[in-house]
C-alpha cells in the first residue's frame, strides 16, 4: 500500500511538471518576438489565438483600397490569449498583447452559396504590438509581405498610426468593431465613447 502511495505521488509529480510545462510553452507563442534586425516573427498559431470580430467592407486600411464593390475583403481580428484574459479582468491590454489582422478576399454565388458572401485567399496579413519600452509610442504595427516569415514594422508616420490613436475606443484599439470586448470595457470604465466616432 506504501509503495502505491510513492508511486501515485510520483505520477501526480510527473503530470504536475508537464502541465506546468505545457502552460509556459503556451505563454511563450502570446509574447511578441523579434528577428535581430527588429522584424517581428510571424505568430504561426494566430488561428489558435482568440478570435474578436471579422468586419465585411471595412473602409479603412491600406488593403480597403484594393477591395471590390461586389466582393468586399473581410477582417478577421485575433489577440493572444493571455492578453484577452487580462483584458476581462481590467478592461486593459497589458504589454507584449499581440494582434493579428488577417484580410481575406470574399467570393459571392460559389457552390451552393447564390447570395451572401463567405471568405476565400488570404489578401494580408497585419500585427498590432504593444511594446511599452521597445516602441516610443508603446504600440506599433507590422506588415507581413506575401506570407513572410517575420513583418516589417509600419512607420509611425503612417496612416494607421494616427488613426488608431484618434479613434481607438481603448487605448490604441478599435474595441467599438469588438461585440465580446465593448460591454466589458464599458462594465470597467475604459471605454472612451469620444473615440467611437
Amino acid at each position: 500500500m506504501k509503495r502505491m502511495s510513492v508511486l501515485m505521488a510520483g505520477v501526480a509529480g510527473i503530470l504536475a511538471v508537464l502541465v506546468v510545462t505545457g502552460a509556459d510553452q503556451a505563454s511563450s507563442t502570446d509574447v511578441p518576438q523579434f528577428t535581430t534586425d527588429g522584424k517581428l516573427v510571424r505568430p504561426q498559431n494566430y488561428r489558435e489565438w482568440i478570435f474578436l470580430s471579422s468586419g465585411l467592407g471595412m473602409n479603412y486600411g491600406p488593403l480597403s483600397s484594393s477591395a471590390r464593390d461586389e466582393n468586399p475583403m473581410f477582417d478577421n481580428v485575433f489577440v493572444t490569449r493571455t492578453a484577452y484574459k487580462a483584458f476581462l479582468e481590467t478592461g486593459r491590454w497589458p504589454d507584449k498583447t499581440m494582434f493579428i489582422l488577417e484580410v481575406r478576399a470574399s467570393e459571392s454565388k460559389g457552390s451552393i452559396n447564390k447570395g451572401g458572401h463567405y471568405q476565400s485567399g488570404v489578401a494580408g496579413v497585419e500585427a498590432e504590438v504593444k511594446d511599452e519600452t521597445r516602441f516610443p509610442g508603446k504600440w506599433a504595427f507590422f506588415g507581413f509581405g506575401d506570407g513572410a516569415s517575420a513583418g516589417s514594422l509600419i512607420p509611425a508616420t503612417a496612416g494607421c498610426n494616427s488613426c488608431h490613436a484618434q479613434h481607438g475606443a481603448v487605448d490604441n484599439t478599435f474595441v467599438q468593431f469588438y461585440p465580446t470586448l465593448l460591454t466589458v470595457a464599458k462594465e470597467k470604465g475604459t471605454f472612451r465613447a469620444e473615440r467611437h466616432e
